[in-house]
């Protein structure tokens, strides 16, 4: 079992003798004390410069110390993402409660009073210490879900291509009846759908662990939204609407994207206007290519629209907008276009379209080789 850790910052070294000496066993108490590794620093900055040697699994911090003081100290540890779930008990002679309420926002689990007893700084610290196990049992857990889910999702791409792959060859044949050919038909449309789920997740989770590069081409964006309709003209036709691209020839110009991560944005992004669009109406995506700024693209349908109060939310994970009837919403699709368009330098947004409808709006900056560059 590892053996628990407390950092002490104060800048007076016979305060670390006196509270490595409260926190000793003691036979006064039912509850055996832990034999803690305790570690020292006399300032603020070296506690925070040694955050990674000492590993703490709690920080008792004091606050009136020279230079930075425990309030600062404490803000700066939480702003660090690694060391922002240590408890942090603030040790204080203050006693005024505005005080201690600037001590809790900076961030500070609890505090505990100068002149410290031993009795209660025991009890706080197993407090916090049990705390503290809580959450690294619940993030060992979080972990391990997730990295279930990703094997197993990486798992489903071969036996998913194999079936596309038969279901193609069927569909090719002159044998299935018409009916049968239907029926192959919506299935092998079904498996393109799981296909492109599963590959959703597993970017979104590459993506989200920082382990996807670009790779960029330049290439005119015209070309990959048509790309794009055309893969989803079929669909499109047999809702009887129309896809239409529009931009100004005068303004045609190359871009530096990865084209098969961006090309699964406007597959995203058109797909979801032809879902939520009614029958007999149109989809447009519109490409502005401005001089100095970068790209515009926007895609319009004649949808539902989004509400106002989830127009930023829609882009998390699992997220959706407007619930529609009979149709599959998962919340996966405009999270992975705001990750691919975020690496590229960009963002989307929504807004709602006057009469009815939505328009996402994609901003790509002009990409800039910094490495040529230098």
């Amino acid at each position: 079992m590892k053996q628990l850790s407390i950092l002490i910052v104060d800048d007076d070294p016979d305060n670390f003798d006196v509270l490595e000496t409260l926190l000793s066993s003691s036979s006064s108490e039912t509850v055996t004390e832990p034999d803690y590794q305790l570690y020292y620093a006399a300032s603020g900055r070296e506690a925070i410069e040694n955050l990674s040697i000492f590993q703490p699994d709690l920080i008792l911090l004091d606050v009136m110390m020279p230079e930075m003081d425990g309030i600062e100290t404490c803000r700066r540890i939480k702003a660090m993402s690694k060391w922002q779930n240590v408890p942090i008990i603030m040790v204080t002679a203050l006693s005024e409660k505005s005080d201690l309420a600037r001590c809790l926002n900076a961030g500070a689990d609890d505090f505990i009073s100068k002149p410290v007893n031993s009795i209660e700084l025991r009890s706080r610290v197993r407090s916090m210490l049990r705390i503290k196990k809580q959450y690294d049992e619940l993030q060992s857990l979080i972990k391990f879900r997730e990295d279930m889910v990703k094997t197993i999702v990486h798992d489903l791409r071969n036996p998913l291509t194999h079936i596309a792959i038969g279901l193609e060859l069927l569909l090719n044949t002159e044998y299935p009846p018409e009916k049968q050919k239907k029926k192959l038909s919506k299935i092998y449309l079904s498996t393109q759908r799981t296909q492109k789920l599963v590959g959703n997740l597993l970017d979104i989770s590459l993506f989200e662990a920082g382990k996807i590069k670009l790779d960029r081409t330049e290439v005119y964006l015209d070309n990959i939204i048509k790309s794009s309709m055309l893969n989803l003209k079929d669909i499109a036709t047999q809702k009887n609407q129309s896809l239409v691209i529009r931009y100004p020839k005068e303004s045609k110009k190359t871009v530096s994207v990865d084209v098969d991560l961006i090309q699964r944005v406007f597959d995203n992004l058109i797909s979801n206007a032809i879902k939520f669009s009614p029958e007999n109406s149109q989809i447009v995506a519109r490409l502005e290519c401005l001089k100095s700024e970068g790209s515009r693209i926007q895609v319009i349908d004649s949808g539902p629209g989004v509400p106002d109060s989830l127009q930023e939310k829609i882009f998390e994970t699992y997220e959706v907008g407007t619930l529609m009837p009979g149709i599959s919403q998962i919340g996966l699709g405009l999270a992975f276009c705001k990750m691919v368009v975020a690496a590229h330098g960009g963002t989307i947004t929504v807004k709602n379209r006057v009469p009815q409808g939505a328009i996402f709006e994609i901003a790509l900056p002009n990409y800039i080789d910094k490495t040529i560059e230098s």
